[in-house]
């Protein structure tokens, strides 16, 4: 069982207080929503339309193998934004005041391989709790044995080499939640520290929704389409691969590059530092002053402000980070950042290569 955890260090939480009666009043100065406003659902209608038409421009069989190929690629991709820009607001409660709303726009991470159920357990339970810590923070744990993230972790002869083969195993993420994780997730034990007590009717949803997902990304394709085996296998791998690249990659980038911390509890379980300033050191922005990136990661490239107000919808990242760095700064926090995806990725690759050796 994994060991009980708690954050101990009720002194620094003065950090938190102030930063969140800021946030408070710059909503209650503006007179607006912390959910969704008209530019985010310009958004959802967009990414939505393109889900739509990337699909049915697959199944009508007017282009080439190749041309095809590209296609599922760029599904792939409109899947993971799916998932930044909708659900993930959907699962957190921030997307909309109104519950009703956020169930709806949460089932759409079905139609991206995933289980909501199972995510809202391992990402917004376990993760933005326990973020970073080995042993805790299920998220860290990419293909354990293969890739080594935290200095926690034993190391293996072969992870000298994880920095060139670590992003085609990030290619696998998606699929992984479609044939396997989500599966195993579910009938764990454990999850962290949150026990599985899971509702009846969890249970049939993951299996129907499996199913569903099965139907219309595996069955309707090749009942519908004039496709060999190994040319439907390619465009679902395709389609997998990017999504799953993104995935990992806006993950990857948020929380394992230079200046992150991997906190090790003592011996009581106990973590000596306050769960927002434990936030502030596991956690960094990138690319925060990019529109391309804001519009695309849906906000997650401000992914401190997400961990700090995961239920202020991500539209109101950009308004909120001078907010909450200002306040780091008052209080002689870290607040990180990488000003671009290139720097935050060459970060990332040397953190591989240095976590892949001996200390």
């Amino acid at each position: 069982m994994t060991q009980t955890l708690k954050f101990t260090n009720a002194s620094r939480s003065t950090f938190f207080a102030t930063v969140r009666e800021r946030v408070d009043a710059y909503f209650q100065t503006e007179q607006i929503s912390r959910h969704a406003n008209g530019a985010m659902w310009a958004k959802t209608i967009f990414f939505l339309t393109a889900f739509v038409s990337l699909y049915g421009l697959i199944l009508s069989g007017w282009f080439s193998l190749w041309i095809t190929l590209g296609l599922s690629g760029l599904l792939g991709a409109c899947c993971a934004f799916i998932g930044f820009n909708i659900c993930h607001d959907a699962l957190h409660g921030s997307f909309s005041a109104n519950k009703n709303i956020n169930k709806v726009f949460s089932l759409l991470f079905n139609l991206i391989g995933a289980n909501p159920y199972v995510w809202t357990i391992t990402h917004n339970i376990v993760h933005h709790t326990y973020t970073n810590i080995p042993g805790h923070d299920e998220d860290i744990e990419v293909a354990p044995g293969l890739v080594r993230l935290s200095p926690e972790d034993p190391i293996r002869p072969w992870q000298r080499y994880q920095h060139l083969y670590a992003f085609l195993l990030y290619g696998l993420a998606s699929l992984s939640w479609v044939v396997r994780k989500d599966y195993v997730k579910f009938f764990q034990a454990q999850i962290g520290q949150h026990k599985a007590q899971h509702p009846r009717q969890e249970y049939i949803n993951l299996f129907l929704y499996k199913a569903l997902y099965y139907f219309l990304f595996i069955v309707l394709p090749i009942v519908v389409l004039d496709l060999t085996w190994w040319q439907f296998l390619a465009g679902f791998l395709m389609l997998h691969f990017v999504e799953g690249l993104v995935l990992g990659l806006v993950f990857q980038l948020a929380h394992v590059v230079e200046g992150t911390a991997f906190p090790s509890p003592n011996e009581a379980g106990d973590i000596q530092e306050a769960w927002a300033v434990h936030q502030l050191q596991t956690t960094a922005n990138f690319a925060p002053r990019s529109a391309l990136a804001g519009f695309l990661c849906g906000g997650l490239n401000r992914q401190i402000e997400h961990h700090l107000f995961p239920r202020i919808c991500h539209i109101h990242y950009p308004a909120l980070a001078v907010i909450v760095k200002q306040t780091a700064q008052e209080f002689e926090l870290p607040y990180l950042e990488n000003t671009s995806f290139p720097s935050a990725l060459r970060s990332h690759y040397r953190i591989l290569q240095k976590m892949g050796r001996p200390a």
